[in-house]
């Protein structure tokens, strides 16, 4: 198994539509992946190991998949749908990191 991480990275002019993301962007997310996505978690950030620095990312959405090539091939097909719909929720551009899940 596999997770990948969208990481929403905080910022100064940082906008983020946290309602429109999860109602609707996660909505087409599922719809548009299907089965090919096992699992989907998402974290607001809320407070940093040090309470005097903001959080680094201000969402982070963890899905986990079979395999990568899974992944890269439900991605393929949705990338354009999915990644033209980020201007409607937030002006940063996420990180993504695909990590092997273990335990």
């Amino acid at each position: 198994m596999i997770k990948v991480s969208v990481l929403y990275p905080n910022s100064q002019d940082l906008i983020f539509d946290k309602d429109y993301y999860f109602a609707k962007h996660m909505l087409l997310v599922s719809k548009l992946l299907g089965n090919s996505l096992k699992n989907v978690q998402v974290d607001f950030g809320l407070v940093n190991g040090n309470p005097d620095e903001a959080v680094k990312y201000v969402v982070m959405t963890h899905m986990t998949f079979d395999s990568i090539e899974a992944f890269q091939n439900i991605f393929a097909i949705h990338s354009e749908k999915l990644l033209c719909d980020i201007v409607n929720f937030t002006n940063c551009q996420p990180e993504i990191q695909i990590s092997e899940i273990k335990i």
